[in-house]
């Protein structure tokens, strides 16, 4: 009726939640002062476009203005 469970066929498995590296990875180089200049460059050039698509769209999203004159067909004024 109840089975047995089997053991894990690869105890590594079972394991690799306690086990710990007694190797530690390498550290991480810095940027260089060119490597920092291009990043801040390039993330000045990307909010710039924002900017700029924002302020040339707020025109286009304002509401539009209506006809100053209105004009009247002939069948209006009575002709």
């Amino acid at each position: 009726m109840f089975r047995r469970r089997e053991s894990v066929p690869f105890s590594f498995v079972a394991e690799s939640d306690r086990f710990r590296s007694n190797v530690t990875p390498p550290p991480r180089e810095r940027p260089s002062v060119s490597q920092l200049t291009a990043r801040s460059l390039v993330g000045l050039t990307v909010i710039a476009g924002l900017v700029g698509a924002v302020v040339l769209g707020l025109p286009a999203l304002s509401p539009a203005q209506g006809p100053t004159h209105t004009e009247q067909t002939e069948a209006a004024q009575g002709q």
